[in-house]
């Protein structure tokens, strides 16, 4: 066994990367073990010296990252900074001194990735991302490599607990979106600003990365077709509980039927009591694979989380330190296939579409005929009327979305219909 350290440069020292350097101090020893030489940490770049950090010596601090890169001894960096500058700059920095990179920074993997596989390639060093999606949850690797000999055809997950929670809330208690955001908030679920969750850029940009890694293409964050989840209500709610089905905010990635071009979005959808996806509760993630050869396969597990994402971190460091030592590289970028990503429009899908219309006679039917000459089939409808008013709960047949996109537009300037109160896609049949 090697006795001369492998020394890691920690740039971050939040939640997840005091957990980092907890977790290599308490088990210093088992991580020798399973390395094959010990692992020191040798700096931890911080913006606010001044905070006490437990368990970590005030000495290893310093304010100077791109110093601490380039002192000439570090083997690894570990990335846990987030956003994209300086973290873009570090991590490149890391690569031009022969520094493998452990990342967890979503966000600058969706967009930049194909450029910093590109730097480490260059340099013959590693960059590995499993805390990126996912927290602890065994994900990009299983995609990655375990699935390496295989054909996916389709990746379908909740990959934020935060909405997921939010969602849960208001399924099993009936509460309206606001207050389920505020007890996400309240216990910790949610940020002061909770934007990126709500509103799907999160998701979106674990979707970039999980949909690159799973068809062997590049799928930038401008890739992915978003929608945010604040507009779902307790009536939303209501109508899936009649047709079996909850409400969750999903991040889908698929490969057309014919191969050639993919598909990635995240929006709020309709799913089967009956779908193992349906049953996730609180702030869990769970991502349900559909591979040729290995069929259906589901990883579920805590999806955030300063000890869950540390834990996937410290699986990556493990992964490079043994490379490092072996003076080899794990996998890199795969984007051999190069299938271009369609848009929302050829998605074919399922919609539920929740109209306020007059209750007089013949507006089914002129409603019926729009949906007709958009080329789209109804499955089931169900009318509730009610002094002069009147609800009509359409669900339809697969068809592409930009024609059910059509549907609801032309719905609009009908006379009898006074207000389109809700429109869901229906997924995971």
């Amino acid at each position: 066994m090697r006795t001369r350290p492998l020394k890691v440069a920690l740039l971050g020292c939040g939640v997840v990367g005091s957990e980092v350097a907890r977790i290599m101090t308490t088990h210093a020893d088992d991580l020798t073990q399973r390395i094959g030489a010990p692992v020191e940490l040798a700096g931890v770049a911080v913006r606010r010296p001044s905070k006490v950090r437990e368990g970590i010596d005030p000495a290893l601090i310093t304010t100077d990252a791109t110093a601490l890169l380039k002192r000439g001894d570090i083997d690894i960096a570990i990335e846990v900074i987030g956003g994209i500058e300086p973290a873009r700059t570090l991590i490149t920095t890391a690569f031009e001194h022969g520094i493998s990179v452990v990342s967890a920074n979503k966000a600058l993997l969706a967009q930049d990735g194909a450029a910093l596989h590109a730097a480490a390639e260059q340099q013959g060093r590693d960059l590995y991302y499993e805390a990126a999606v996912a927290g602890a949850i065994p994900l990009v690797r299983p995609l990655r490599e375990s699935l390496a000999g295989d054909k996916i055809n389709r990746v379908m997950g909740i990959v934020n607990g935060t909405t997921n929670f939010i969602l849960d809330k208001m399924d099993s208690t009936g509460a309206g979106y606001q207050e389920a955001l505020d007890e996400a908030t309240a216990l910790g679920y949610a940020e002061a600003d909770p934007t990126a969750d709500v509103e799907g850029y999160d998701a979106a940009a674990k979707a970039a990365i999980l949909a690159g890694i799973a068809f062997h293409t590049r799928v930038r964050l401008d890739d992915v077709y978003r929608e945010g989840m604040t507009e779902v209500s307790a009536a939303d709610f209501a109508s899936a509980k009649r047709m079996g089905c909850t409400i969750k905010l999903l991040a889908i990635l698929e490969r057309a039927a014919d191969g050639e071009s993919v598909t990635a979005r995240v929006h709020p959808a309709m799913i089967p009591l009956s779908h193992p996806l349906a049953s996730v509760r609180e702030a869990y993630n769970a991502v349900f694979v559909e591979a040729e050869a290995a069929g259906r396969l589901m990883f579920y597990g805590p999806g955030a989380g300063g000890a869950p994402t540390a834990s996937a971190v410290l699986g990556d460091l493990v992964a490079v330190a043994r490379n490092k030592l072996a003076e080899a590289t794990g996998p890199g970028e795969s984007a051999y296939t190069q299938l271009p990503v369609s848009t929302m429009g050829e998605v074919v899908t399922r919609y539920h579409i929740s109209l306020d219309v007059a209750d007089k006679p013949g507006v089914l039917a002129q409603v019926a005929t729009t949906f007709a000459e958009h080329g789209v089939s109804i499955d089931t409808v169900r009318q509730q009327g009610k002094d002069g008013e009147a609800s009509l709960v359409v669900v339809t047949h697969r068809a592409p979305d930009a024609a059910l996109s059509g549907t609801v537009e032309a719905l609009r300037k009908l006379d009898t219909v006074r207000g389109v109160a809700s429109i869901m896609r229906v997924e995971g049949e």
